[in-house]
């Protein structure tokens, strides 16, 4: 079997919603993103159709596409997924996410630690999960 060729690691994520302007807002209110107004996506027909977010401690970023007919098709999946060190910060964005009024699930017990779901203004939904006692690195290594 030929292997393919390498990959050097992930580019960056892609969300759809349906008010660039509202989820851009929305995402710098909650997750502290920042706009990377360099990285914003045009076109003649529409003008500015996506929106490039970098979020704290997040190494690759986050970018917002306008695409209504895509937008809340994800509200019992989660097609983000950050990590968080421990659970005490999960209590910690449980409380923010209220201060911010975002509803929320409870801090549960998860598959390799602790996660909470919410959902973007679109119902995406998004989830905070524990980083695994040893980190990815450990598991990986051990398949």
């Amino acid at each position: 079997m030929v292997s393919p060729p390498s990959l050097s690691g992930l580019h960056h994520v892609t969300l759809p919603v349906t008010d660039l302007d509202a989820s851009t807002a929305w995402y710098t209110r909650v997750l502290a993103g920042e706009r990377v107004p360099a990285l914003d996506h045009h076109d003649a027909e529409t003008g500015r159709y996506s929106v490039v977010l970098a979020l704290p401690g997040v190494a690759i970023p986050v970018q917002l596409r306008l695409a209504p007919e895509a937008a809340g098709t994800a509200a019992a999946y989660d097609p983000l997924t950050l990590s968080v060190t421990d659970r005490a910060e999960l209590d910690r964005w449980a409380a923010h996410l209220d201060t911010c009024q975002v509803p929320h699930g409870s801090v549960v017990e998860a598959r390799m630690g602790h996660a909470l779901s919410f959902h973007d203004p679109d119902g995406t939904m998004l989830r905070l999960y524990t980083e695994p006692v040893g980190g990815f690195d450990a598991i990986l290594k051990g398949r």
